[in-house]
């Protein structure tokens, strides 16, 4: 089938070139880049459309549930969706091009409307909501053709290796271009030239990443590698038995949304704070960010690499969530009873080596390591809950088992930029967001501390009582391949 013939190895596993999982990867990688633009959302609500700091937040918090309201919807089309041009491709085009519209809209139109914060902020949410759709369009097929991209036990996890990198990449190199170039050319966040900027930088780089993705899976977007074989109505009636019965999917969403409640409230407002005002040097806040992106990439590739392929993605993501617990507590301990005031880089006025500076990267660089691969081995995680429907089942739904979980997670996690303004306006910061600007108060560095790493620590701790209740196992898993094997034939001579 289009040159994959010799990657169906037999026994039910089919693989796939090592670049093709590289490019499929890509396609997260470019809804990736619209959520970094989107964590200045509040800045820009704050500044140019007239709400106060804690109603930006509450607005995140909406927009992001809305998200979640729409991911069971398209998961339906998906599951239902066979073209000619595939199961997940054509969603992959449309999302691009309404998030690229959607996002010129959002920030080059709003503050050109009158200046009347009900009207502008009415324009703003509903432009809002479409571009969310049009990011639910483009993420579920991250999850759903996890499936049929490949089913082999030890090339499944790569996806995680690369989509780490990329994130690592485009987070790191997106934080250093915004703390540096372009805060240096404006000034501030609240700047129509600064939005403009980011936007462009953002809508080329994620077309580029989705062109790549879209030829990456083109062979395997083709009902030969879907889960029995050929393509399979489902109806709302099948969703409510798979959220029923699927142990895993429940233990996998329990798992990854409170974790990921944890990573969401480490916002762009938090790092200002934690760097420019608790440290007094906003500017090292994207050195560090570069410094500890390389042992997180090496980390992320040896916990992959090593331990998921090896003993499985359930595995790796008690060992990652176990070390990240660790490595977290440790971070809180050093920030309370540290001195951050004497951290220091080179290249950055640097002044020499000492305790807080070498034990912040070093913790950093390790934990980060371990909390990228607890956190990158979700996706091939949801995968393998969609083989397990299969198995126990017969029903081939990865648009479900992708918007289920995209749906509890969005939701848990819009609590995050609510939970943040909150918090800061406890210490006085009601009507705006700190920035590297404000003054320090121990309130202040105490709320960056719980916004930073407190919060992580809690989602870590589900991940690992969730885990003990997933049910697939390495093993488990190969006989679960077995068995979709057995489908498949039984549905070719049907």
């Amino acid at each position: 089938m289009n040159g994959t013939s010799k990657y169906d190895v037999g026994n039910g596993i089919h693989r796939v070139p090592l670049w093709r999982i590289a490019g499929y990867a890509l396609n997260n990688s470019a809804t990736n880049l619209y959520m970094f633009f989107m964590g200045y959302v509040a800045y820009y609500l704050n500044g140019f459309v007239g709400m106060a700091a804690v109603l930006a937040g509450s607005f995140s918090m909406m927009m992001r549930i809305w998200d979640g309201v729409t991911d069971p919807f398209v998961g339906y089309l998906v599951d239902r969706t066979s073209t000619r041009f595939g199961k997940n491709r054509p969603f992959i085009v449309i999302g691009q091009v309404i998030l690229c519209v959607s996002s010129f809209i959002l920030f080059h139109v709003t503050h050109m409307l009158p200046e009347n914060v009900m009207l502008r902020s009415v324009f703003f949410i509903v432009m809002s909501m479409v571009y969310y759709v049009g990011y639910t369009f483009q993420c579920v097929v991250t999850k759903s053709a996890q499936t049929c991209v490949t089913n082999d036990p030890k090339q499944r996890p790569l996806f995680s290796i690369f989509d780490g990198i990329y994130n690592l990449i485009i987070f790191s190199g997106l934080a250093i271009v915004v703390a540096g170039p372009l805060y240096d050319k404006y000034g501030t966040f609240v700047h129509e030239g600064f939005f403009h900027d980011l936007w462009l930088l953002t809508a080329v780089s994620s077309a580029i990443c989705t062109a790549i993705a879209v030829i990456s899976i083109a062979p395997k977007d083709n009902p030969k590698y879907f889960g029995t074989g050929k393509a399979v109505k489902v109806g709302f009636k099948d969703y409510w038995d798979v959220l029923k019965n699927n142990r895993a999917i429940q233990m996998l969403v329990l798992s990854a949304s409170t974790d990921k409640l944890g990573s969401s409230a480490k916002t762009t407002a938090v790092t200002a704070v934690m760097f420019g005002v608790v440290v007094g040097n906003f500017a090292t806040s994207g050195g560090f960010t570069l410094y500890t992106s390389i042992a997180n990439i090496l980390l992320l590739m040896f916990g992959v690499g090593v331990i998921a392929t090896r003993l499985g993605q359930r595995k790796a993501m008690l060992v990652g969530s176990w070390g990240a617990l660790i490595g977290n507590t440790l971070l809180v301990l050093l920030w309370t009873f540290g001195d951050p005031t004497t951290f220091t880089l080179p290249g950055y006025n640097f002044q020499g080596w000492n305790f807080f500076s070498v034990a912040l990267l070093v913790l950093t660089m390790v934990t980060g390591g371990l909390q990228g691969v607890a956190g990158g081995i979700v996706i091939p995680m949801t995968a393998d809950c969609a083989d397990y429907e299969v198995y126990r089942s017969g029903r081939y739904v990865p648009g479900l088992m992708g918007t289920l979980f995209s749906f509890v997670d969005k939701v848990i996690s819009s609590l995050a930029p609510m939970i943040a303004g909150v918090v800061f306006a406890m210490v006085g910061y009601a009507d705006k967001m700190p920035d590297m600007n404000s003054p320090y108060s121990d309130g202040l560095k105490f709320a960056g501390i719980f916004l930073m790493y407190g919060l992580i620590i809690v989602g870590l701790l589900c991940n690992v009582i969730a885990m003990k209740f997933y049910p697939l196992t390495k093993e488990k898993m190969e006989e679960i391949q077995g068995r979709i094997a057995e489908i498949k034939e039984q549905a070719m001579k049907g």
